[in-house]
């Protein structure tokens, strides 16, 4: 009874999600949201424009960031182990290089848009 009630609510949850998801955005189109490309870049002209290389930048911290906390997630599993000393060693490593990286972008202004 208490399966087919959770389901029950998972999937009228769900169909209500993705009803909302893909009635909102028709809701407010203006004219850069309409552009096949939002980017800001104009696809009807040349390819060879230069752009700014913060875009790069942050694509990269971003992936940078994701990737130690992707190395993080098997964590929760791993604390059945008797002996947590090692992994909580490596996690602590993990957070700290993942700080100390924030920390020297932030004060490098590696984070602000504007130049």
């Amino acid at each position: 009874m208490n399966m087919m009630f959770i389901l029950m609510i998972n999937s009228a949850l769900s169909t209500m999600l993705i009803s909302l998801a893909f009635w909102l955005p028709h809701l407010n189109i203006y004219t850069e949201k309409a552009n096949p490309y939002e980017c800001g870049f104009d696809p009807m002209s040349s390819a060879r424009l230069p752009f700014s290389m913060k875009f790069f930048l942050v694509a990269i911290t971003f992936l940078l960031f994701d990737l130690e906390i992707a190395l993080l997630l098997p964590l929760p599993w791993a604390m059945q182990f008797p002996d947590m000393s090692l992994l909580t060693t490596t996690a602590f490593m993990l957070i700290t290089i993942l700080a100390l990286g924030l920390v020297y972008e932030w004060t490098h202004k590696g984070l602000e848009w504007t130049e």
